[in-house]
């Protein structure tokens, strides 16, 4: 052992007991100009969740369910007329109530990307509404001079119309 490394004894390792480096874990080290350059790449695009893969998700649980209730009835051994009709008569309460049959972010997989896309969607729809955010905010736009300068004259223009309407 040397420094608190490697074997006490090498008797029944199958090694002559040196502590040899590992080669094969070397370290990449980036550049000053790599690391700079990370602050220019684009933050990452957020998908929009697909409607149709949600609807088709929300149905496939309603079927789920009426697959059950036709089970729990055939194992209580009603005929299958009374049996069918029961199920169509919760399929349609079921597909009547399809919205709001909405699923909890909290209970999803991590294999529904479009249902968690849709969950961060109005996760942070909810966000903006509380702090106030206007839907054609776009990042870094409060130090761009000449966005602001035009922004203010627009605004003024407005601000006359709407006094010029109280008048009238």
């Amino acid at each position: 052992m040397y420094n608190g490394i490697g074997l006490t004894t090498p008797r029944g390792s199958g090694t002559n007991g040196y502590v040899v480096r590992n080669l094969s874990a070397l370290r990449v080290h980036e550049t000053a100009a790599d690391r700079a350059s990370a602050w220019d790449v684009a933050p990452p695009k957020h998908r929009e969740p697909d409607a149709e893969i949600l609807e088709h998700e929300r149905k496939r649980k309603v079927e789920v369910k009426c697959l059950e209730l036709q089970l729990d009835l055939e194992e209580k051994g009603l005929e299958e007329d009374e049996i069918e009709k029961q199920v169509d008569e919760l399929r349609v309460k079921l597909l009547a109530n399809l919205n709001a049959l909405g699923s909890n972010a909290k209970n999803l997989k991590p294999s529904d990307t479009h249902g968690i896309a849709a969950a961060k969607k109005e996760e942070l729809s909810k966000l903006a509404r509380a702090l106030g955010t206007r839907s054609d905010y776009t990042e870094g736009e409060a130090f761009d001079r000449e966005k602001q300068e035009e922004l203010k004259i627009r605004r003024m223009a407005e601000r006359e119309d709407r006094e010029r309407q109280r008048e009238e």
